[in-house]
């Protein structure tokens, strides 16, 4: 499995490609992170957020694209700044039929270091560690991304079967109702 982790942001959308299996080694395909000025224009910030994740689809064919899941916080500006970079990564992906998770911060740093308060140091060391990098990716959004792929390779599949049976008993709950009248 090939996953592409975006860690969304205006000035700094993380990037990372893992592949591998649930209990094998994982395997960094590459990592980085898509950058825009502050002090450009939304709309143009927007295009580059697209354009660097279209390099990154078409360089790295992944077959997922794990997507940190926007939560609420005090700073309604930093939350309005996530959800439109996350939302282009969405579309990015939907435009070209991948599927999409999204995943938690805390679902995330539960994955990559088996407790979901642990900070971007632990993160980034365990990250470090699963990939058997010499050193933390940086910034710490690139590091950020590679857990989220990773997250997704271990939890996807097992998720993706829970939403599988979740949306077959919904398909046949019509069908019962029909047999029963």
């Amino acid at each position: 499995m090939r996953v592409l982790g975006v860690d969304p942001g205006l000035t700094r959308c993380g990037v990372g490609v893992v592949e591998g299996v649930a209990g094998r080694q994982l395997t960094m395909i590459g990592v980085g992170v898509v950058r825009t000025p502050a002090d450009a224009e939304l709309g143009q910030r927007l295009v580059a957020i697209e354009r660097g994740i279209e390099r990154w689809l078409d360089e790295h064919d992944p077959q997922y694209v794990a997507v940190e899941r926007v939560f609420s916080q005090h700073n309604v500006t930093t939350v309005m700044g996530t959800a439109q970079a996350s939302a282009v990564a969405m579309l990015c992906a939907a435009r070209r039929g991948l599927p999409v998770a999204l995943h938690t911060p805390s679902e995330v740093k539960a994955a990559v270091t088996g407790s979901g308060r642990a900070d971007k140091a632990q993160v980034g060391a365990m990250v470090t560690r699963l990939l058997r990098l010499d050193a933390p990716p940086r910034p710490a959004d690139a590091a950020d991304a590679l857990a989220l792929a990773i997250c997704h390779i271990w939890r996807g599949p097992a998720v993706n079967r829970l939403q599988q049976a979740h949306d077959e008993a919904r398909r046949a709950r019509p069908l019962a109702r029909k047999v029963t009248r």
